[in-house]
């Protein structure tokens, strides 16, 4: 068994030294590295250049984080892939806690880790897989201290609850190949690894690791802290999957309710944060029972008055809201 990292990076000379070497500190060292520099136009060169042969690095014109993650799958020679984004830190039993998955079972698809969010170097105490909704993690096949299985697909679960991110993931690189690798037909859409953790979830065993073995950053050159974004992304990755993968037609039902209630959710904080085009934006993705909410359309209406109104009129609607849930 034979393990390669791959790492995508764009203008992350900063952060990307610390995620090396976090790779680098594993106690279970990967056979290779690889590094795709997605065109930065900072210092990643010079950064990269300091750790070969260590590292191998491969330069490709700017196209994208999805595009360049493919490209280190396919360059890579390990039978095993784990993925960290560059600003991303793993703790040092990560690869060997996420390789044991397969040892345990070799039949293993894809394997998760746990993860905390990482802000100004400190690491959070609340872990992600703790955040599950009730019943979440009903079905698993408990395989040790900190490893599991799902053993049936797990796609009605992670369309209502998304705990699994690119930085925490392994995968058996020629089965990741074989079902299309990721997904870039949502490339650049805010939420876009979504697309590809909803394929993961069709296919067993498929493995978790229930510790806490990634540091997600947070920081201002992220997508990932703006709900209104994420709600938004989140919806039209939803709509890929529905409209392109006919092995979700049992889930249809459920796919539209989510894409309604982000749509739904998206709209709502635009309003509140007064930005009025982006309400008229997202108002025209609403389906159509959305937009004929009394709510919706209501917010839609007041987007459309004159700018000298809608601050008065939007934080009347805003207060009249808020009275209603206190008393609900």
């Amino acid at each position: 068994m034979t393990i390669s990292v791959v790492i995508p990076t764009y203008n992350r000379a900063s952060f990307l030294p610390a995620t090396l070497d976090a790779v680098l500190a594993q106690t279970l060292p990967p056979d290779e590295i690889i590094v795709v520099d997605d065109g930065s136009e900072d210092e990643t060169q010079e950064v990269l250049r300091s750790y070969a042969p260590q590292v191998r690095h491969l330069r490709i014109p700017n196209s994208g984080e999805l595009v360049a993650r493919n490209t280190g799958v396919r360059a890579a020679s390990g039978n095993l892939v784990a993925f960290c984004d560059s600003d991303d830190l793993w703790r040092p039993g990560f690869l060997a806690a996420l390789a044991a998955l397969w040892q345990v079972e070799p039949r293993t698809a894809v394997g998760y880790s746990d993860f905390v969010i990482l802000r100004d170097g400190i690491w959070g105490e609340a872990s992600k897989f703790a955040a599950a909704p009730p019943g979440f993690w009903d079905g698993l096949r408990v395989a040790g201290p900190d490893l599991a299985f799902f053993d049936r697909p797990i796609v009605d679960k992670l369309i209502a609850f998304q705990p699994f991110f690119p930085s925490c993931m392994m995968v058996s690189r020629d089965f990741f190949i074989s079902v299309g690798g990721w997904d870039e037909a949502v490339n650049r859409i805010v939420g876009m690894d979504f697309a590809t953790t909803l394929r993961m979830a069709e296919h067993v065993p498929f493995g978790v690791v229930r510790r806490p073995l990634v540091g997600i950053r947070k920081h201002a050159g992220g997508y990932s802290a703006d709900v209104q974004k994420m709600n938004l992304g989140d919806s039209r990755v939803l709509r890929h999957v529905l409209a392109t993968r006919p092995s979700l037609a049992p889930y249809a039902e459920q796919i539209r309710a989510s894409i309604a209630a982000r749509c739904r959710a998206a709209l709502d904080t635009a309003f509140a944060r007064s930005d009025f085009d982006a309400v008229r934006a997202i108002y025209a993705e609403l389906p159509p029972a959305q937009q004929r909410s009394l709510i919706a359309r209501a917010k839609f209406r007041v987007s459309m008055f004159p700018a000298w109104l809608r601050s008065p009129v939007s934080a009347a609607l805003l207060r009249a809201g808020s009275l209603r849930a206190r008393w609900s």
